[in-house]
């Protein structure tokens, strides 16, 4: 094991050294990304658009779901999310002249991606690459390259990458609004993931490490980070996860709950935060053992005080990642190395 490799809760793991790397890297990034975004927002305001598309896959998708929230609330510009094989596949070219197109990955390797994002440009889109990678193929495809600055990530498992992903794109929202709130909590974003760190989830480790089947549920801005959870329970840990916006999880899926059946709850801290409560109830009432992040109750997952909403949802994925580096080694998985995947996926 290289040095460096133990986590705060001292299990060696690359993925537990890496996401521990996250407030230092986003530092690093709030200089990487001050003229790129500068020169992005400058074209935004001066060709509005009035469409966001979305092309990611895996966690980067997650971070398009994020992006989608703060897009959708705080611009009123619709997101959609591309289907890649449009492009890919099917050689068809979309109407995206003067649209906001956004592509996420992490390598910048993904040939489905790579030729959404040469469609999007040819079609005349404002075509932007949020990528770790800055001489992939996918940032020279695109107009502007925004650099997630995560640095190394040699986990196939994603930590840091993702989390800096969340961070550019909540960055990239403040300056094109504007918003003075939003601005001061991305600054103030390293030192609460650092405190994130260190928070006990300890409370869910018994039942998840026992499940045969697990539900995380979100909404607005934690949606993505129920998503991202879901995927890395599978990944890392062997265990099936689904996730669901606590509204859709009561059109239909709830019927799976049963006795002792895990749920996790990733509460916003704004308005999306109404009626988690009452689902929690409910889900206890059903027998469900319940795990949530609202400030109360026997199975209450710590947080920190709320700060800026947004900023929030990320501060959760990090203490996630506390927990699941505890999830896998009770399971006995690699969270390092999950069997069946590779860190660069390449799909067509």
């Amino acid at each position: 094991m290289r040095r460096g490799e133990k986590t705060t809760k001292g299990l060696p793991s690359q993925l537990g050294a890496e996401a521990a790397e996250a407030p230092a890297m986003l530092q690093h990034q709030a200089q990487a990304l001050e003229q790129p975004l500068a020169e992005l927002v400058a074209v935004l305001r001066g060709t509005p658009p009035r469409l966001v598309v979305t092309c990611a896959r895996g966690s980067s998708a997650h971070a398009a779901t994020y992006g989608k929230h703060l897009f959708e609330r705080h611009l009123g510009i619709p997101v959609c999310s591309a289907a890649p094989n449009i492009a890919s596949i099917y050689r068809q070219s979309l109407h995206l002249k003067d649209q906001l197109f956004v592509s996420v990955s992490q390598s910048g390797r993904s040939p489905d991606i790579i030729a959404s994002a040469a469609m999007a440009r040819e079609s005349g889109a404002i075509t932007v690459a949020l990528v770790n990678d800055t001489e992939s193929p996918l940032a020279q495809s695109c107009e502007f390259v925004l650099p997630m600055a995560a640095g190394p990530e040699t986990s196939v498992a994603a930590s840091k990458s993702f989390i800096a992903s969340l961070a550019a794109l909540l960055q990239l929202t403040a300056l094109w609004t504007e918003d003075a709130g939003m601005i001061r909590g991305v600054g103030r974003l390293p030192g609460r993931l650092a405190a994130a760190i260190e928070l006990d989830w300890s409370a869910s480790i018994s039942s998840l490490s026992k499940a045969q089947s697990v539900i995380t549920i979100g909404r607005g801005p934690t949606l993505a980070v129920a998503r991202e959870a879901a995927l890395k329970l599978k990944e890392a840990c062997n265990l099936h996860a689904e996730a669901f916006s606590s509204a859709e999880f009561q059109h239909g899926p709830i019927a799976l709950v049963e006795q002792d059946y895990p749920v996790l709850l990733f509460a916003p801290t704004d308005q999306a935060a109404q009626g988690f409560e009452r689902l929690k109830s409910d889900l206890e009432r059903k027998g469900a053992s319940v795990f949530s992040t609202e400030r109360q109750g026997p199975a209450f997952l710590p947080t920190l005080h709320p700060d800026d909403p947004d900023a929030d949802a990320i501060c959760l994925i990090q203490s996630f990642y506390q927990l699941l580096l505890q999830v896998a080694e009770r399971r006995g998985s690699n969270v390092d190395r999950p069997r069946h995947l590779q860190k660069v996926t390449t799909t067509r």
